[in-house]
């Protein structure tokens, strides 16, 4: 037995005997018979007849659900997966209409009374399946079970699954091992079949870095979740399926980490996979089919999901629960004055389960589905810990909740992987953390767009009338240190005689004026000649009418408060900017850093965020599409928290804290992986790990490679990639 995975018939994994399904069918039955006729008494327009008619009705809807209807479903599935399985009860309801007239005696009037049949049968079944299994888990093996057909390969390497938890960083990861949130997890340290470690992540810590770099080998020139590309007048955001259509074609070579049968779900990006479902940049309405890709037919990893109506309404039900559950965990925070905190009322309650339930459902049931079929690697994302973290914390109860089931789901997986055809291997991990904070706007009164807008000739924000008291705590030496040290590093310029004009008039008011919170938009204009792009803890600053990448000397003399306004900003760690005398620098309160020489001038203002932060910006600057000026939110580590740019409790995107610290779980039988610097790095550690393991190279020989692919890059200039 390989390590770190139980068999079936271990806890959680019992496997039925033929006479306690036998039984199950004939207590099914019953109960439905029942049903019928208590619908018949109850219902308008559905009658049932004599004393025989309820039995045989039940026993043709039995057949229908169990061995017509899956059949149905491989031609009528796109009905059930755009509906959320709930289109299935209306073909099942019409269905019921054709047995009313098979039956002498059994009255359906119309579709709605037999959607309504259909739907009582369905809880009856739901509560017979858990009422008679001895725990949830059950339930999962024996739909595993069903669909296990016994299939066998030729001798081969063992598989591998690769589980992403989406924004668990490493210290939480490990707290919810300590503290009981993923006993799954857990059992697995204890017996000593894994080991957990973490990761660094690369400046921008967000998931289409991560996830590029992760399954395609390279993130080059991936600058956050959203970011502005001047040459294109185009702000480019990895969540819309063009856009990741388009990040894809320029990092894919055809040599992913899924490529040569792998299977991508749930994914931004495909890592090559030929089997692909809720994949970003591989959705079929708006991404033309790539040269060798097999993708899935709409929904066809779900197929077994949809398949059984009983399923539609378990997580109906569940979704229902969940939105009970993020109603009542906001108010708890409102009640008990939480903070930080944002605003969780909208449809948020309602879109909610999109990740937390349905999304992780369907994504287990393809992933079964891969497991079963016998594929060499698999990857698949859990979205809902990374959305609740965003609105309630990142270690919050109704967090901690959802981490709790996802880690169920990971347990229920490696107990199915017994099931297949091959052997597997587990290795969990995430693209990121996640560092809390009180959101810019609501900590300073507007948001990152209106304080640059406002220092770069915008409308003044509502409501300010003229100058405040500056804030005297902030000693002045600070400021003597900086003037001297942007004197240093971009000469007899603007920003330095600014700084120093700071520290002269140490009593002088300054702009600290407040407005009303707001959400920070996806791309603002905020001046003329001045775009702003927000993602998480980093912001961009473009100036679109000058071309090229905007020197420092540019922009002080164009914009002169701008530099200094944010440098002095109590939520802004650093700024880097590229210098025509000195190349990039980072810019921070008290200190500068030349990137090219490595020379810091007063404190550094990298120090907070890790000796690896130099060579992270450093490779940032280097982007064609690098913004004018890139600016990170301040860490505290005292606190250890940071205010992100967007409306999010717990956010990520940028360097400081957590959220740089992803975690990695790993079979103990595999290479350690040493330390890990970006998610490059990262993809090199898990494709060495399938090279242990037995498998081939990728062959690329036939895949079709865009002019902007790492391959492309790489053979019209190395250095590039």
């Amino acid at each position: 037995m390989r390590p770190g995975v139980s068999r079936p018939g271990g806890p959680g994994g019992r496997v039925l005997g033929r006479g306690r399904t036998t039984a199950r069918v004939l207590l099914t039955w019953l109960l439905t018979t029942l049903a019928l006729v208590v619908l018949d008494r109850w219902l308008d327009g559905f009658a049932t007849g004599g004393w025989w008619q309820p039995p045989l009705a039940a026993l043709l809807l039995g057949l229908l659900a169990g061995v017509v209807w899956p059949l149905v479903m491989r031609v009528a599935l796109p009905v059930a997966l755009f509906t959320l399985g709930l289109g299935s009860f209306l073909l099942l309801g019409a269905a019921v209409l054709a047995v009313s007239f098979a039956v002498p005696g059994v009255v359906v009037a119309d579709l709605r009374t037999g959607v309504l049949v259909v739907v009582a049968m369905a809880a009856v079944t739901a509560v017979v399946s858990s009422a008679l299994a001895i725990d949830e888990d059950e339930v999962f093996f024996r739909r595993a079970r069903r669909r296990a057909g016994g299939a066998s390969l030729e001798p081969c390497p063992p598989g591998v699954l690769f589980l992403q938890i989406d924004g668990l960083g490493a210290d939480v990861a490990r707290r919810a091992v300590r503290d009981g949130s993923m006993p799954t997890l857990a059992a697995w340290l204890r017996s000593g079949s894994h080991a957990l470690t973490w990761w660094h992540t690369d400046w921008s810590s967000q998931t289409g870095a991560s996830v590029c770099g992760i399954l395609h080998g390279s993130n080059h020139d991936i600058l956050g979740f959203r970011w502005y590309e001047k040459d294109r007048d185009h702000v480019v955001s990895v969540s819309h399926p063009a856009d990741a259509a388009e990040v894809e074609r320029r990092h894919s070579d055809g040599r992913g980490l899924l490529a040569g049968g792998g299977a991508s779900r749930g994914n931004l990006f495909s890592g090559d996979a030929p089997f692909v479902s809720l994949t970003m940049s591989s959705l079929p309405l708006v991404v033309p089919r790539r040269a060798g890709r097999r993708r899935d037919r709409v929904g066809g990893g779900y197929y077994a999901y949809f398949a059984n109506p009983v399923n539609a309404v378990r997580t109906l039900g569940t979704s229902l629960a969940d939105v009970y559950r993020e109603l009542s965990a906001a108010a708890r925070q409102r009640r008990a004055d939480v903070r930080p905190r944002v605003n969780r009322g909208g449809l948020y309650p309602l879109a909610r389960p999109g990740t937390t339930v349905i999304a992780r459902d369907v994504v287990v049931a393809a992933v079964l589905e891969d497991v079963l079929a016998g594929r060499p690697v698999v990857y698949a994302d859990f979205l809902g810990y990374d959305e609740v973290a965003h609105h309630s914390g990142v270690e919050r109860f109704d967090t901690l909740e959802v981490l709790r089931s996802i880690d169920q789901q990971i347990g229920r997986l490696a107990r199915a992987v017994q099931l297949g055809p091959r052997p597997y291997h587990l290795v969990l991990l995430s693209d990121h953390g996640q560092t809390q904070g009180q959101a810019f706007a609501q900590r300073f009164g507007e948001t990152i767009e209106a304080f640059v807008g406002r220092h770069c000739g915008g409308s003044p924000a509502p409501g300010h009338h003229g100058p405040e008291p500056r804030d005297s705590r902030r000693p002045a030496e600070g400021w003597q240190v900086a003037s001297a040290l942007a004197e240093a590093a971009s000469g007899p310029g603007v920003i330095a005689r600014r700084l120093r004009e700071r520290v002269e008039t140490a009593g002088a008011a300054e702009h600290r004026h407040r407005t009303p919170s707001g959400q920070p938009g996806r791309v603002a204009r905020v001046a003329p000649g001045v775009v702003v792009v927000v993602s998480g803890h980093t912001a961009g600053i473009s100036f679109p009418d000058l071309p090229g990448r905007v020197p420092l000397e540019e922009i002080e003399h164009h914009w002169p408060d701008l530099l200094p306004a944010l440098v002095d900003h109590d939520g802004v760690g650093f700024l880097l900017v590229h210098s025509e005398e000195q190349g990039p620098v980072v810019l921070g309160r008290d200190g500068v850093h030349r990137l090219t020489s490595g020379e810091v001038l007063g404190e550094d203002p990298l120090a907070p965020y890790g000796e690896h932060a130099a060579g992270l910006v450093a490779r940032v600057s280097a982007f064609p599409h690098c913004p004018d000026v890139m600016v990170n939110s301040r860490y505290d580590p005292d606190t250890d928290e940071a205010s992100p740019f967007e409306p999010h409790v717990g956010s990520h995107g940028g360097l400081g804290g957590p959220q740089q610290r992803g975690f990695l779980a790993h079979p103990r039988t595999l290479t350690a992986p040493g330390e890990v610097v970006g998610a490059e790095q990262l993809h090199r550690v898990l494709r060495g790990w399938l090279s242990e393991l037995g498998h081939p190279e990728p062959d690329a020989a036939d895949a079709t490679v865009g002019p902007d692919s790492p391959a492309a890059l790489r053979e019209a200039d190395p250095s590039r990639v």
